[in-house]
């Protein structure tokens, strides 16, 4: 599976599960029109754009090229790449009826295409083969022994750490992890509990 430097912004859960499927990345989900109200998520794709780069994703309908063209507006456009799907006419297996437009969106297409995609927007991808780095990453286990997960209080202090960085407050456990991995370095992470 190819990875891919740059971090992933999507639509819906459905999304990034077929982008997970196509590629190795950090994949953002976005709601949809919620992250127009989510200054939290705002704040840090403006950071994640900063550090490495975002790449956009959105269905080839009226509504993902709304999301897209906001989104456009609202982080500086030199860090952002565009990717584009396809129109391709259909309906989602998972879905009654198509869409409005009668469009396959993201999670109906296949590896393939998310691939010639995000090639065709400029995706940096990584070696195939393992990236070895002096800089030791972030692991669970890293998170355990910092008291982020596993125990009573875990949930307490994932929250006050995301306060303290200015994280949104729903990431997940595993999305804390992805973007701590972009933004801090081991050695960062260990001083964030001196």
């Amino acid at each position: 599976m190819k990875r891919i430097k740059e971090v992933i912004v999507v639509e819906g859960k459905y999304d990034k599960s077929t982008v997970a499927g196509a590629v190795d990345a950090t994949i953002i989900e976005l709601s949809g029109f919620q992250i127009f109200s989510d200054k939290e998520k705002l704040a840090l794709l403006h950071r994640l754009a900063e550090k490495c780069g975002l790449i956009i994703l959105t269905d080839s309908d009226r509504a993902g090229f709304f999301i897209r063209g906001r989104l456009r507006g609202m982080i500086n456009d030199e860090n952002v790449k565009h990717a584009y799907i396809p129109d391709i006419s259909g309906k989602e297996q998972r879905k009654p009826s198509p869409s409005k437009e009668g469009k396959l969106g993201v999670e109906g297409m296949t590896s393939d295409v998310i691939i010639t995609a995000l090639t065709n927007a400029g995706a940096t991808f990584e070696d195939e083969e393992p990236i070895s780095s002096d800089k030791p990453k972030i692991s669970n286990a890293d998170l355990f022994a910092a008291g982020l997960s596993g125990s009573a209080n875990s949930a307490i202090k994932r929250r006050e750490l995301l306060r303290r960085l200015d994280l949104p407050e729903r990431l997940s456990s595993s999305g804390l992890l992805d973007v701590l991995n972009i933004l801090y370095t081991r050695d960062e992470f260990d001083c964030l509990f001196l």
